[in-house]
């Protein structure tokens, strides 16, 4: 419950009747010192921002807990439902320490990673992560400091591993380790993420961004302590991940592409086409998927993208993204709302394109072979035969909207639903337009409401059709079998009492 002067710090700030989206594809804003006050979470949110993110390998409880607190705020004051991501660190392999902070190690030469804790030299160097040694093999590949430098195990041994340097360079106190070669047997999990978990889950964010996933288990393992009470979103940052990609999909509420890690473990040019994978798999699935990383990196410190940055985005939303993020853009950034404002304007601009359009449809799955995915497809078929202004799904677990939005119909979705969980979880799927809604009991209440709604939320005006999708009986999650087509009324009328 949000106290009595909770929306003081928003009445400077204007914000339309209703929110309203030019476009389908999302956008997800990092919160950092450089966005983490009232007036500038209200400004991101204005230019597009639609989840905000909370990277919880910086910041403390304190800090991630007053940005929730002016999420909550913004969301009352804007009467629009916004989704909010907790994404936990996950494991961090590092090397130690170096007498003198730093090292210079040369190609070819021999070095040497131990369990030893004593400061390193050009020579050797502290691993502090026996799993990796016990993990490694003749001719594995470590890669440090994101990938600036490259070993090749030449011997394994109880305690070290003796290797060879492929790629030099400088190598200075606790640089990140990455092993793309082999499944480490490392949990997804650590003490320090269960202990965020715990607090975020508390705190009633949405989804909790789970790092580090290699195998289906590490998603099991999430959804067994989260019980429901937030969407995984499963982050494909690993290589092993792919080798286990749809099964992780499946068990994910929602998925991201993750091009940090993921390239610094892959060759340059498998980047692009793991992404096209992990989109397209995730669009089958009907899970919402999040293209990250880098998308606007220069606009850290300048005003404007580069044209490959530009192309970049663009291609996010021809792949079908369901959403693109931004970290460091806005997180600590010199422009963090022109970072929003040209990510806005690039992703709608490109769904303007008659080539999107042509490229969206023509990668549409088959429909599922159930009631619900057929009654999904054939709302999406009828409202393009008829030119409805949108089709208004009711749901209570969100299950309905995920089949209309895997469908991409030209017509924007309302995402009805009487539960505000619900909605904020919708804020991140692709063209839903989430609307917190009465219960409705019969399907005649139900295309009153959403006749209503459609013309309040400047959606629809009177006499324009919308199709209607629902489940009966009403308040069973899983049960979209119902179609209409309803006219929005010239008058109140709807707005009156109904029985069946």
């Amino acid at each position: 419950m949000l106290p009595a002067h909770a929306v003081d710090r928003f009445q400077s700030v204007r914000f339309p009747l209703k929110i309203l989206r030019r476009r389908k594809t999302k956008i997800v804003a990092t919160l950092g010192p450089a966005s983490s006050n009232a007036e500038m979470l209200a400004q991101l949110f204005q230019a597009g921002a639609d989840v905000f993110r909370l990277n919880f390998s910086h910041g403390s409880h304190e800090d991630h807990g007053r940005n929730i607190d002016l999420i909550r705020e913004l969301e009352a004051k804007s009467k629009h439902p916004i989704g909010i991501l907790a994404d936990v660190q996950g494991p961090k392999l590092r090397v130690g320490r170096f007498m003198g902070g730093a090292v210079v190690l040369n190609n070819g030469q021999s070095f040497r990673l131990d369990l030893n804790p004593t400061p390193g030299d050009s020579t050797r160097a502290n691993l502090p992560h026996p799993e990796i040694i016990a993990a490694a093999q003749i001719g594995s590949h470590l890669l440090l400091d994101d990938g600036k430098l490259k070993l090749r195990v030449v011997h394994v041994r109880e305690d070290h591993l003796e290797t060879i340097v492929v790629n030099g360079g400088r190598l200075s106190d606790r640089k990140g380790v990455n092993v793309p070669d082999v499944v480490l047997p490392i949990p997804a999990l650590t003490k320090k993420d269960r202990e965020d978990m715990a607090f975020a889950l508390e705190r009633g964010v949405e989804y909790i961004g789970l790092s580090f996933v290699q195998r289906p288990e590490d998603v099991l393992e999430a959804k067994e302590i989260i019980k429901g009470r937030a969407w995984v979103l499963s982050k494909l940052e690993k290589p092993q991940a792919l080798d286990n990609l749809e099964e992780i999909i499946r068990l994910s509420d929602a998925v991201m592409v993750a091009r940090g890690d993921l390239g610094v473990e892959l060759p340059p040019e498998e980047v692009p086409l793991a992404q096209k994978r992990i989109v397209q798999a995730s669009r089958a699935a009907g899970k919402p998927v999040i293209v990250a990383t880098q998308m606007l990196e220069s606009m850290i410190s300048a005003p404007t993208p580069t044209r490959a940055e530009a192309s970049d985005v663009a291609t996010a939303v021809f792949d079908g993204a369901d959403a693109v993020m931004l970290s460091a853009e806005t997180a600590a950034g010199q422009f963090p709302i022109e970072a929003v404002t040209i990510m806005d304007r690039i992703v709608a601009r490109v769904e303007q394109d008659d080539g999107w359009r042509t490229m969206t449809d023509r990668r549409r799955p088959e429909p599922e072979k159930t009631t619900s995915g057929a009654i999904a497809a054939a709302a999406r078929s009828v409202a393009q035969t008829i030119d409805a202004v949108a089709i208004a799904a009711m749901t209570n677990s969100a299950n309905t909207v995920l089949r209309v939005a895997r469908e991409r119909p030209t017509a924007p979705i309302m995402g009805l639903t009487p539960n505000m969980e619900t909605a904020r979880r919708l804020a991140l799927t692709w063209g839903v337009h989430p609307v917190l809604t009465p219960i409705t009991h019969s399907m005649t209440e139900t295309v009153a409401v959403a006749t209503k709604l459609a013309r309040s939320e400047g959606i629809a005006e009177p006499g324009q059709d919308i199709v209607i999708v629902a489940g009966m009986p009403f308040g069973k999650s899983g049960s979209t079998n119902a179609l209409r087509v309803a006219r929005v009324s010239r008058t109140n009328a709807e707005e009156a009492e109904f029985e069946d």
